[in-house]
């Protein structure tokens, strides 16, 4: 229960963080200012360059866990694949105009995979002996 719950924390923050840069992540102001979020611009250096590393870095440590712990290797894989976007685009490929679509594709991927660990939950597995 407590590693859904860090998931959803994680992948949330990502969302919060990221909706309040809106010179770096253009469609995601526009989006923020139609939710009335758009006092969130004035705490953009703090949000991008510590909240959403933090909050990624969180959801991917989680993920990564769950993953050992399930052995389901499809979601696994795809639960880690949008915390690795949105950090590689962070550090290495931030000088790249597709970085931004990478960015996009991360965290929308991290919403993806968190509402499907809601709806179609992986069942635990049980050892007989």
């Amino acid at each position: 229960m407590i590693n859904k719950l860090l998931d959803k924390v994680g992948s949330g923050g990502v969302w919060i963080a990221a909706l309040s840069c809106t010179a770096c992540f253009p469609a995601l102001g526009s989006l923020a200012s139609a939710f009335g979020l758009g006092f969130l611009s004035s705490f953009e250096s703090v949000a991008v360059n510590t909240l959403l590393p933090i909050f990624a870095t969180l959801a991917l440590l989680v993920n990564i866990y769950n993953w050992y712990r399930n052995k389901n290797h499809l979601r696994g894989a795809l639960s880690i694949l949008g915390p690795v976007a949105v950090l590689l685009t962070l550090y290495p490929l931030w000088q790249y105009g597709w970085s931004t679509y990478l960015f996009y594709f991360g965290i929308s991927l991290m919403v993806v995979m968190s509402v499907l660990d809601i709806v179609k939950p992986i069942k635990e597995r049980i050892c007989k002996v």
